[in-house]
């Protein structure tokens, strides 16, 4: 929208398009530039394999890279050796015209790309100079200092509704009070936090602007009921088992109905401070414990309303509502944790919490989500949505590589030990991601791909 509106022609090609078909449809409309938007993980590698194939095949226009997964760091380190014509990292949306401005221009392409190009070898130098970085311990060192609680006086608490529980149709207007309209603003690259943004000095009367258009639009939304949203939570059995969480059936706990696999901090820290997994927040075999999972659906009737904006040629109301169905999804999954602890898990039944404390995360216990730091790896979630049957129940799905669709969706775990917490697995040897390649059964090349972004080492 904003290169469209600064009289670039652009020719989206939408979500998932493989590298072939880009550079393809590249030749036939003999484009200047070509941008890849990564928004989780695994596209990372998939770009590196563009920049490879435009190399390959003899391309010579810069190619830009941007998104929520990319940085300047895996651009530089990741992408740009692979191709011999420029490669930008574009922070943002609103330095895109900048950017493509600089490269098409003879003036100015050249000092541009100097700067580019010395920026990028000061990131290598530093990458390779990175003996300074805190170093990692040996995998079974790292487990030896796990988080080690006292299982032996822990009383986990039973579930009031184990099993799976389906909420077909959540209201709207319950949601709207759920809502943390703080990252709705990120998204449009306004920095501070709501309600204070809204009289910053700086980005104040832009804000506003959006929040009078964000607020027209949400009554539209909730009067002519534009969105769907579905829900579906599951508490099961379970058992720490090393690294990984056995799950099992409510009604057969014997029986086992998968293993959730998750990440070890290896980097060397105090004594006192333990390397943490997940699977260190669920009591080992001989000690009963639960585990949940959830999945929300708030795109429900989004795509046919956002194809009517743009087919309008309003890309700015397309944006807004996907903007409004991205909180609406968060703002579900954060009424969901709170369902399940007051009532189906039911640990903390009178829980009195406001939107503030929610958001403050001042509950007992943690609902991390695959692709986010403490279980960077996306491929978990197929394990959820098979123990959730999130497919059936509400409509959500999984693409070849993890995203959901729709994209305003949120699915994770549930863990209730009153010292869970979130944090940063990190840094990954080559020795437990091997380890994580074999407890999921798939090739090391396989989880290297995974984990790009975490790996301590070269997989080339």
């Amino acid at each position: 929208m904003v290169l469209g509106c600064n009289n670039f022609e652009v020719i989206d090609l939408g979500v998932m398009v493989p590298a072939q078909t880009i550079l393809d449809r590249a030749r036939e409309e003999k484009v200047d530039l070509i941008g890849l938007s990564g928004l989780i993980t695994p596209s990372l590698e998939e770009m590196s394999h563009v920049a490879k194939e435009m190399k390959r095949q003899g391309f010579s226009i810069p190619l830009l890279i941007g998104g929520a997964t990319t940085s300047r760091a895996h651009t530089a380190l990741k992408i740009d050796p692979h191709y011999d014509a420029p490669v930008v990292w574009v922070k943002d949306a609103s330095r895109a015209v900048g950017v493509a401005q600089s490269l098409l221009s003879k003036d100015l392409r050249g000092p541009f790309m100097a700067t580019i190009e010395a920026d990028y070898a000061e990131v290598r130098r530093r990458h390779a100079s990175r003996g300074d970085a805190k170093p990692l311990l040996p995998l079974e060192r790292a487990r030896a200092k796990r988080f080690m609680p006292d299982w032996s006086h822990y009383a986990p608490p039973q579930p009031r509704v184990p099993g799976v529980t389906v909420f077909e149709d959540v209201p709207l207007t319950t949601l709207r009070d759920f809502i943390d309209w703080t990252p709705f603003f990120q998204t449009w690259e306004l920095a501070g936090r709501f309600p204070a943004i809204l009289d910053d000095p700086v980005v104040g009367a832009q804000a506003r602007e959006l929040w009078r258009d964000a607020q027209a639009m949400l009554e539209r939304l909730l009067k002519e009921h534009w969105l769907g949203v579905r829900a579906v939570a599951g508490l099961w059995p379970a058992a720490q088992e090393g690294d990984d969480i056995a799950v099992f059936d409510p009604a057969q706990p014997k029986h086992r109905l998968a293993t959730l696999h998750t990440l070890r901090q290896q980097v060397d820290k105090p004594d006192a401070r333990p390397n943490l997994a997940l699977a260190d927040f669920i009591a080992p075999a001989g000690h009963q414990d639960w585990v949940g999972a959830f999945a929300v659906n708030a795109g429900l009737g989004l795509e046919p309303r956002v194809a009517r904006f743009e087919a309008a040629n309003d890309d700015y109301a397309a944006i807004l509502l996907k903007a409004l169905a991205d909180r609406f999804a968060e703002a579900a999954a954060e009424w969901l944790h709170r369902e399940v602890r007051m009532r189906l898990w039911g640990y903390a039944p009178d829980e009195a919490l406001d939107n503030e404390a929610l958001i403050r995360e001042d509950y007992r216990g943690i609902r991390p989500a695959p692709g986010y730091p403490a279980c960077p790896e996306h491929s978990e979630k197929r394990t959820i949505f098979d123990l959730l049957g999130a497919e059936a129940a509400i409509g959500l799905s999984l693409t070849e590589n993890f995203a959901m669709h729709p994209a305003s969706s949120v699915s994770g775990l549930y863990f209730s030990h009153p010292d869970s917490q979130y944090f940063v697995v990190g840094r990954l040897s080559r020795e437990q991601v091997a380890d994580y390649a074999r407890r999921k059964g798939v090739p090391l090349a396989q989880a290297e791909r995974w984990l790009a972004t975490n790996l301590d080492y070269d997989p080339d």
